[in-house]
């Protein structure tokens, strides 16, 4: 039976209090609904990008406390951070994994920067320090990308992307934008072995989506208050446990199963180690 790597990001870019408890509760809660990976991004108390990791360490100290989830913090994200700082995230031992973006996009009104002399000095620090990257993936020529990235650094086979559809300005959710994003993948990375895929669907409000990457696939889900707080076009909800729940019933009707935290770091080659 395949296993599916589903990811929770919980929290909003829009969340302007952050309180590591709550947070932690909602992942614990997560945990428990299917996710076998959280999502996180560096915040300071009033929800805005930083490099000081103390609230993001008595998150996942929380966390911890009650649950294996693997734990993924974000390099990136839309602010004015240089990418040094950006990349505080890649050194702590308590972080198994780290979000990867290799391209600069339009998000709405903002433009979200990523150089490519920014991109190599991330990749550097990622492997350097024994990182997992997830590479997102927002436009086809981002998986161009990361071939002649992977022709130059020694990734960790197979390489995960998250195919990101959905921000305006990048790539629309629909099912053709889905199927050149994989056409581009696999034009590139003709050896399936060498890469696994997920999809992250931006301003979601169905699963339409989703299901359709499932049926093409797909090997990772992400769901979350990042993303959306859909459960369907009629309700948003107030805890991300419910879509969780949800993605990890969509992943047992197509005869799947969610991963536990060790079988992702078996998947993505993780060592475990302690965490603090």
């Amino acid at each position: 039976m395949k296993k599916i790597l589903l990811s929770v990001a919980p929290v909003a870019a829009t969340d302007i209090l952050i309180n590591p408890r709550a947070i932690a509760k909602d992942v614990i809660a997560c945990s428990k609904a299917g996710a076998g990976m959280v999502h996180l991004h560096v915040r300071d108390l009033n929800g805005r990008l930083t490099s000081d990791l103390t609230l993001l360490e008595e998150t996942i100290r929380y966390i911890k406390e009650q649950c294996d989830i693997v734990i993924e913090i974000s390099t990136g994200g839309v602010s004015n951070l240089t990418i040094e700082e950006r990349c505080a995230p890649v050194y702590p031992t308590w972080v198994e994994a780290n979000s990867l973006n290799v391209g600069s996009v339009n998000l709405g009104d903002a433009v979200y920067q990523n150089p490519i002399k920014d991109v190599h000095y991330c990749v550097e620090q990622i492997i350097k320090n024994g990182k997992i990257p997830e590479i997102e993936v927002f436009e086809i020529g981002m998986i161009n990308t990361v071939r002649e990235l992977a022709l130059r650094y020694d990734f960790i086979k197979p390489i995960l992307f998250a195919i990101v559809l959905g921000h305006i300005g990048a790539m629309p959710a629909t099912i053709g934008a889905l199927k050149a994003m994989l056409e581009g993948l696999y034009l590139n990375f003709p050896n399936r072995e060498e890469v696994l895929w997920g999809i992250t669907h931006a301003h979601r409000k169905d699963w339409e989506i989703i299901k359709a990457a499932l049926d093409m696939g797909a090997s990772s889900v992400r769901i979350g208050f990042e993303d959306s707080d859909y459960l369907n076009p009629l309700t948003q909800v107030d805890n991300n446990a419910v879509l969780v729940a949800e993605a990890s019933d969509i992943i047992k009707s197509k005869g799947m199963m969610p991963a536990t935290p060790d079988e992702i770091r078996t998947m993505l080659h993780i060592p475990k180690h302690p965490m603090f």
